[in-house]
């Protein structure tokens, strides 16, 4: 935000600004005269607070809190409080209001939420991820009030739709972290639509070529869509109609982000993407008869319409873990064109628009626990490790919140929500962490199974325990579940704890017979000289014998006191940790490595999982002991390493007039026929300064893939040479291949 000196029209922006404030109280369904008075009274503070401030964009800076306001009340369908404290989010953080003014003017709950909406300051420590910190602090709050999550997400879309006015290595910060934790976080509170604008969004900064092909694909076939829905429904619309229903059928484009999934996951160009779009029919009728009435259309749109019998999903029997509800089929149009439709009620239509907020509107409808309550007491059990950093936390977080699901049954037919991947560990710690830590082993469908086996949809299990069973390392390498995962370390930390204290009784005699002080300097010491990264560490591993504790005689010692070795000539290529950032002078913020360039006497090198070539949009990553490796904006891991590790991302670009070649790898699919391979070599053997690094063809039933390693000089080098591999007879794709190698953190 910026405070601008320059003069502007005040009296018009006022007068814009009470329209916008005029705006948001007509979006407020059913608002009572004191609720009109304490959104003013919010208003008023918001205005006050914020009136010397101003966005990216020039525009006063009220407008964002009266938007995100806008988007609790019209988007979310949340109450007055929560209107109230969007109004009022950034007051705490931005301005001279303290948490103790809200509290005085608005009570002790819009302190709590205020306060779980306020970001931590920049200055607790250079070495930890702050967008983790911060992201871990607001999940906290979803014990006490969830609805510091919800306008925390209406904060982050008013965000998104005016990123235009941020600088470009900032636009895909914050696209890479909304891709990564916020649309996913959306998805699990059943905030569909806002799920989708989020991940589009995020494209659309994180991809522009991709997110403006796509957008103009679909309004160029606009027209087509429209008429065929129109044609398509006209049948099952008269006999809606005759049968006496009250409905609403809406036609829905999926968003451009999913069309993209479904072009790579199904190495399909766009218009083989057959479900561009899905229709829904929504129908008004009472609780008691949803499910029938939803079922009896199902078999209206079958009469006219031949199903796929793989395509079925019954939401509505088994509702989703957050709530969602909906009755789904794909069926064959007389085009030959497969058609999802999607059958739900009123009801179930706005839990699946607004997600959690008609969620506990509707809630009087359920007698039981709903399991989008059971997911938010699971984010619970996940807030009980305190030992847990954010890192760890948001990794294992984001394990719950954007996985498929499946369907397993206990032996007396209780029905448990697990991820899909899951094994026998996860459902035996889904059900107690007693009968998770003592598992043996499971029958499945009466079938003696081991604790790795992965379960599958609509098995029923009995689980095996044994009292004298207990948790190892290699149990987290087959788990899948957040839960499973915290309970696991957890046990694990207990035992190591332990021994640690088994290690530390060693070392105190030890100390003893050498006549040393068992002091935090001396074991300060003891933890750099033997590489343990904590006290703890160094006693466990002492315990464990693998440090040998008559090195201490090898020691020098001054007045009991250790001393440290002396320093190793360090090489004129420095190689960084996450301490060093700050001690090379890196502002990762202003730097900018040039690469072809020494950059601070700091090794660099080109990552190997993108493989980016001159042309390419790029950053800088600081590893932990490898350096900075250069990574494609758009590289698979981008979006992680931006989301979570933001202050050690660098910007990066290429030197000007840079010529070496570089490898790309290219993956080549179509129709397999004779000569092919050979007419490929001789296209890059014919191609000026084109060497090949490897070549490798795969054909099963006619249809080869082929990976081919270039060296290319830039960009503009290899879409010469793709160009030429598309005009070769039987080629159907020609694509950037993303190798994907471990990555280096």
């Amino acid at each position: 935000m910026n405070s601008l000196p320059e003069k502007y029209d005040v009296e018009k922006e006022r007068k814009e600004i009470l329209v916008a404030f005029r705006g948001l109280l007509r979006s407020i369904k059913d608002r009572t005269k004191e609720d009109t008075r304490l959104v003013r009274k919010a208003f008023d503070l918001a205005l006050e607070a914020h009136k010397d401030m101003r966005r990216k964009s020039g525009e006063p800076y009220i407008y964002h809190p009266i938007s995100v306001a806008r988007i609790c009340a019209e988007e979310m369908g949340l109450d007055i409080s929560a209107i109230v404290c969007a109004l009022l989010h950034d007051t705490v953080e931005d301005t001279y209001i303290t948490l103790e003014d809200i509290e005085d003017m608005f009570g002790v709950r819009a302190r709590k939420i205020i306060n779980g909406l306020t970001k931590i300051p920049e200055v607790f420590d250079e070495n930890a991820s702050i967008q983790a910190e911060n992201f871990r602090k607001m999940i906290l709050t979803i014990s006490d009030d969830f609805r510091v999550v919800l306008i925390k997400l209406a904060d982050r879309l008013h965000n998104m739709r005016t990123l235009d006015s941020m600088p470009a290595d900032k636009q895909l910060r914050i696209a890479s972290e909304t891709k990564f934790l916020y649309a996913p976080l959306a998805h699990r509170f059943g905030l569909y639509s806002i799920k989708s604008e989020l991940e589009d969004l995020s494209l659309k900064y994180c991809e522009p070529e991709v997110y403006l092909l796509i957008q103009n694909q679909l309004k160029s076939t606009q027209d087509v869509r429209a008429r065929f829905i129109r044609r398509f429904m006209s049948p099952i619309r008269d006999v809606l109609h005759h049968e006496g229903y009250i409905f609403e059928i809406k036609a829905r484009t999926k968003s451009i982000s999913s069309i993209w999934r479904k072009m790579q996951s199904k190495e399909v160009p766009f218009e083989e993407v057959f479900d561009v779009f899905a229709i829904r029919i929504i129908i008004e009728t009472p609780p008691e008869l949803e499910k029938p009435d939803c079922w009896r259309i199902y078999s209206i749109v079958t009469d006219f319409y031949q199903p796929s019998p793989d395509r079925l999903r019954d939401w509505i029997s088994t509702p989703r873990a957050n709530g969602y509800e909906s009755l789904h089929t794909t069926v064959m149009s007389p085009q030959g064109r497969w058609v999802e439709v999607q059958i739900r009620s009123k009801r179930m239509d706005e839990i699946a628009e607004k997600g959690l907020a008609a969620h506990y509107k509707y809630k009087e409808f359920k007698s039981d626990e709903s399991k989008f309550d059971r997911w938010i007491s699971e984010v619970r059990a996940l807030l009980e490790n305190p030992d847990t950093n954010a890192i760890e936390f948001v990794d294992e977080f984001k394990l719950n919140l954007f996985n498929d699901e499946i369907y397993i049954f206990t032996p007396k037919g209780e029905l448990r929500v697990l991820p899909i991947g899951a094994t026998i560990l996860d459902f035996a710690y889904d059900i107690h962490t007693d009968i998770g830590d003592k598992c043996i082993g499971a029958k499945v469908n009466n079938r003696l199974v081991p604790l790795s086996y992965q379960l599958n949809n609509g098995d029923q299990l009995e689980i095996i325990t044994s009292s004298k069973q207990k948790p190892n390392e290699d149990w987290l390498k087959f788990v899948v579940s957040a839960r499973a995962k915290q309970k696991i370390k957890a046990s694990l930390n207990e035992e190591r704890k332990l021994i640690a204290s088994d290690g530390k009784e060693i070392l105190d005699r030890k100390f003893k017979q050498y006549n040393l002080k068992f002091n935090a300097e001396n074991i300060t010491f003891l933890e750099k000289y033997f590489a343990t990264n904590s006290a703890t560490e160094l006693y466990y591993r002492i315990a464990k014998g693998k440090i040998e504790l008559s090195k201490l005689r090898e020691i020098d010692s001054v007045n009991g006191f250790f001393q440290y070795p002396k320093k190793e000539k360090v090489s004129k290529k420095k190689v960084v940790d996450q301490a060093d950032i700050n001690s090379h002078g890196i502002d990762t913020k202003k730097d900018v490595l040039l690469i072809g360039d020494d950059f601070k006497g700091i090794d660099y090198q080109i990552s190997k999982c993108c493989n980016p070539i001159p042309g390419d949009k790029v950053f800088g990553f600081i590893t932990i002991g490898q350096g900075i490796k250069i990574h494609r904006s758009n590289c698979p891991n981008a979006v992680h390493l931006m989301s979570k590790y933001a202050y050690r991302c660098i910007k990066a670009t290429w030197k000007s007039k840079h010529e070496v070649e570089r490898v790309a790898a290219i993956k080549i699919i179509g129709i397999d026929r004779m000569g092919l391979v050979n007419k490929l070599t001789e296209i890059i053997s014919k191609e000026n300064k084109v060497n090949m690094k490897s070549i490798s063809f795969d054909t099963v039933d006619g249809v080869f893939e082929g990976h081919i390693r270039v060296l290319v000089l830039d960009t503009e080098h290899l879409e010469l040479l793709t160009r030429k591999f598309e005009e070769v007879e039987g080629v159907q794709r020609v694509v950037r291949w993303d190798m994907q190698d471990e990555l280096d953190i």
